[in-house]
């Protein structure tokens, strides 16, 4: 830990350094899950040609080894270059949400850098975020991911305690943030839809959860400005009084994140297999 620490304290152009010879192991020479991202990538786009999906491609293990480097200088990044690197967009719904004492339901997607982004806002925008995260299985990188997500205040909820935690914190207002497009098991699969042509299970427990207690659901829409500068634009996904139909809020959050997707085809984590078991 001590050792990635001091490393965060390099400036990030340095570190970029290093994620191009990662980038060029992972690409060219190992082909980190080269396979299994080039057939996401044919099924998620069939009208484009092989020519186009390659550049994806290539542009998608840029960004993959670039969030490498960049994850690591969240260890100690300081305001200020979070503030240039990091545009928050249509924020005023956020605090004004904040300001009336509500509970938000923040709905995000596996965009880069993911791990930046709850990180700004606590920094420049409020504290009262509430980060729900799957534990990680190795120790190390388990306290390594919590030191980082930790920064600026705000809470961790391990995935599994989310559900009591809730339940005791329910008047306590706050953003909680939900990385809707995790992959549900086999046993916790309840609904599926197409989703980038394919059939795929999702969780609902976000759904679930806003109209059960009345609450809010935002998304947040990620655009890559250049190399280690993005834009996080907040938008409505559903207010109370809620539409009661099945899946009215999963159904669209799955339209926001394929809009995004084909906005920002490179910035999705294509190595993830996001369809197994669906």
């Amino acid at each position: 830990m001590f050792a990635f620490r001091l490393i965060s304290y390099l400036p990030l152009w340095s570190l970029y350094i290093v994620s191009d010879c990662f980038f060029l192991i992972a690409y060219h020479l190992v082909g980190y899950r080269k396979k299994e991202v080039w057939t996401n990538l044919k099924n998620a786009f069939p009208e484009k040609s092989d020519q186009e999906l390659k550049k994806i491609m290539r542009k998608f293990y840029r960004n993959l080894t670039d969030s490498f480097a960049e994850t690591i200088k969240l260890m100690t990044m300081g305001k200020a270059e979070i503030e240039k690197r990091f545009q928050l967009e249509n924020m005023d719904l956020l605090r004004n949400l904040l300001e009336k004492e509500q509970v938000i339901v923040g709905l995000t997607s596996h965009f880069f850098n993911w791990e930046g982004h709850p990180l700004s806002v606590r920094a420049l925008v409020d504290e009262r975020i509430e980060i729900v995260y799957q534990k990680v299985s190795n120790p190390f990188f388990e306290k390594l991911m919590k030191t980082i997500r930790s920064r600026f205040g705000g809470y961790l909820v391990e995935k599994s305690q989310f559900q009591r935690h809730f339940i005791k914190h329910r008047a306590h207002p706050r953003l909680i943030g939900l990385a809707a497009d995790q992959r549900p098991n086999r046993e916790d699969q309840r609904y599926h839809a197409q989703f980038m042509h394919r059939e795929t299970g999702f969780f609902e427990g976000a759904e679930k959860l806003a109209k059960r207690f009345d609450l809010t659901v935002i998304f947040s829409e990620v655009h890559k400005l250049k190399r280690g500068h993005y834009k996080f634009t907040y938008r409505f996904v559903a207010e109370p009084p809620h539409d009661m139909r099945e899946h009215s809020i999963t159904d669209q959050f799955i339209t926001l994140v394929e809009k995004n997707i084909r906005e920002e085809p490179a910035l999705y984590l294509w190595s993830h297999n996001r369809w197994k078991n669906s």
